[in-house]
C-alpha cells in the first residue's frame, strides 16, 4: 500500500504562498465541506474563525498556527479569516463564503504575500471571497434568513481553555447581537468527519511520518555517550526543517535514564550517560498534519540484557495491540484488552505477581504501576486529534499505538509508538513501517 506516490506525483507545485508545504488540491476541502453541510439541520448557518496571533511581550508574538477546523474546511492557512457555510441561503453567493484581510503593497512589503481572491479560490474551491470590511453587511443579511447557527466551540476532552480565543469572542458577540436564533454545536459533526481521513490526508500524514523517520535516522548516527538531550533535539529539528516541515508536531521529549520515566519530560537538559537508554518522543508536522513517534535507543549503542527484555516486552504489546484496531471496536474495550496484554508481560518480567493482581483495585489494575497511560489516541491535524470515543472505530481512522513500561528504580523507561491507519479488512497499515524499531536493528544501525 503506497500512500504517497499518487499524491506526490500531482502535488509537486510551488508552495502555497509563503508556506513550506506544497499546494494541497482544493478538491480535498470541497469534499470536507460537503461532509459537514450534509450533517446540518435545515436552514442552518455555520461560522469558523482563524486563530489569533498570540502576544508574548513588547512587540513579540508566537508564530501563527491556524485553527484546524477552518483549515480542514477551506485550506486557508492565514490569520484574520472567516469561513461561513449556509447551504440553504437564498443568494447562491452566500452558500459558501470566505472573508479575508484585504492585502495591499504595504502589507506585502512588511509581512509578505497574503491570499488574493483568486488565490483563495485556488486554495479552497470557494468562489465567493470577500474582504473582511464587507463582513458586517453580509452577516446581517444571512442572519435575517437563517434559523439555526452552528458555533465552533472547543469540545476536546483534554482542552485547556484559560485563554480566550478569537472564536470565543466571535461567539459571544454573535449571541449578544442575534439572541433569537437557535445555537448548535459544530464540534460533534467535525469530530465525526475529521476522524475518518481522506486519501489526500493520509498522503500528507505519510509525508510527516517520512520526515520523522529521517530525523530518527539522523539521531542513530549522532547518539553516543556524553551527548546532551538538547543536542539530540537540535539534530532532529535541523532534519525536519530541511525537509519542508515547520518543525515539531508537539513539544519533543528527549529523556535519558530516569528522565524517561517522566511521561511529559520536556526539559531535555541532561547529559546522556553510558549504560542509559534514551526515550525519544518526537515527530514532524507537514502541512499542519501531525505524526507521532516514540523510539528508545541505548546511549552506548548496545542494550543490556534486562533493557532488551523490557524493550521486547513493550514491542510485543505494541504489535499485538495494533491488530486489535479494527472497525467496530470501541476504544474503551480496546484499552481493556491491551491492559491484559501488558499484565502478562509484567508478570514475565517479575515486576508484578499474581498476588498483586488478586488484590488489585479494578479501577486501577496492578499493571498501571508500570504502564499508567493510554495506548492509543486519534491522530490528524492535531496530535491528540478530535474523534468520538463513544462510537466504534471506522476504517480510515488514524491512531497512535504507544504502550510503555516505566521502572524508576532501574532508571529505565521504554515506550514504542507508531501511527496506523485502520483498514476495512485486515491489520491496520503502519505509516511508520519503514522506521527502525526492532532492538537488534537499532543496535546494528548505531554500530555500523
Amino acid at each position: 500500500m503506497n500512500l504517497t506516490k499518487s499524491y506526490l506525483s500531482q502535488s509537486i507545485q510551488k508552495p502555497e504562498r509563503s508556506m513550506k508545504y506544497h499546494r494541497i488540491p482544493k478538491e480535498l476541502f470541497v469534499k470536507n465541506r460537503a461532509k459537514f453541510v450534509k450533517a446540518l439541520s435545515p436552514n442552518s448557518i455555520a461560522f469558523f474563525n482563524s486563530n489569533d496571533i498570540y502576544p508574548v511581550s513588547a512587540d513579540s508574538t508566537m508564530p501563527f498556527q491556524q485553527h484546524r477546523d477552518i483549515f480542514y474546511l477551506s485550506g486557508v492557512d492565514q490569520e484574520e479569516s472567516i469561513l461561513v457555510l449556509y447551504p440553504d441561503a437564498f443568494n447562491p453567493q452566500h452558500r459558501e463564503m470566505l472573508f479575508l484581510r484585504e492585502t495591499n503593497e504595504t502589507i506585502a512589503v512588511w509581512e509578505g504575500e497574503k491570499l488574493t481572491k483568486e488565490a483563495a479560490f485556488q486554495t479552497s474551491g470557494i468562489k465567493s471571497v470577500f474582504w473582511l470590511s464587507q463582513f458586517e453587511t453580509v452577516l446581517k443579511t444571512v442572519m435575517a434568513q437563517a434559523e439555526n447557527v452552528y458555533i465552533n466551540t472547543n469540545e476536546h476532552t483534554r482542552r485547556h481553555t484559560d485563554t480566550e480565543t478569537r472564536e470565543d469572542r466571535f461567539i459571544e458577540r454573535l449571541k449578544s447581537d442575534f439572541p433569537a436564533h437557535t445555537y448548535k454545536k459544530a464540534a460533534p459533526i467535525l469530530h465525526r468527519i475529521r476522524s475518518v481521513k481522506e486519501k489526500e490526508e493520509l498522503d500528507l500524514m505519510q509525508i510527516a511520518c517520512d520526515i520523522t523517520g529521517k530525523g530518527f535516522q539522523r539521531v542513530l548516527d549522532f547518539v553516543k555517550p556524553n551527548v546532551w538531550e538538547y543536542e539530540i533535539e537540535a539534530e532532529i529539528i535541523h532534519e525536519f526543517i530541511r525537509n519542508r516541515s515547520k518543525g515539531f508536531a508537539y513539544t519533543p521529549i528527549i529523556g535519558s535514564g530516569k528522565n524517561a520515566c517522566v511521561l511529559h519530560y520536556i526539559e531535555n537538559n541532561k547529559q546522556c550517560k553510558k549504560g542509559d537508554v534514551i526515550l525519544m518522543d518526537f515527530a514532524a508536522e507537514y502541512a499542519n498534519y501531525a505524526s507521532d513517534l516514540t523510539r528508545c535507543v541505548p546511549v552506548s549503542g548496545q542494550f543490556t540484557k534486562r533493557q532488551k527484555a523490557v524493550y521486547n516486552a513493550v514491542l510485543r504489546v505494541k504489535n499485538a495491540a495494533t491488530k486489535l484496531l479494527v472497525p467496530g471496536t470501541l476504544l474503551v474495550d480496546y484499552h481493556l484488552e491491551v491492559g491484559k496484554l501488558m499484565e502478562k508481560e509484567l508478570l514475565a518480567l517479575k515486576l508484578i505477581n499474581k498476588t498483586d493482581i488478586k488484590k488489585q483495585d479494578p479501577a486501577w489494575p496492578a499493571y498501571k504501576k508500570y504502564f499508567m497511560h493510554g495506548t492509543s489516541h486519534f491522530l490528524g491535524l492535531d496530535t491528540h486529534d478530535v474523534g468520538l470515543w463513544t462510537e466504534p472505530i471506522k476504517a480510515g481512522m488514524v491512531f497512535t499505538v504507544e504502550p510503555g513500561i516505566y521502572i524508576p528504580q532501574e532508571n529505565l523507561g521504554i515506550r514504542l509508538e507508531d501511527d496506523v491507519v485502520v483498514q476495512k479488512k485486515g491489520q491496520p497499515f503502519n505509516l511508520m513501517k519503514n522506521i527502525p524499531i526492532e532492538a537488534d536493528h537499532i543496535e546494528e544501525l548505531m554500530n555500523r
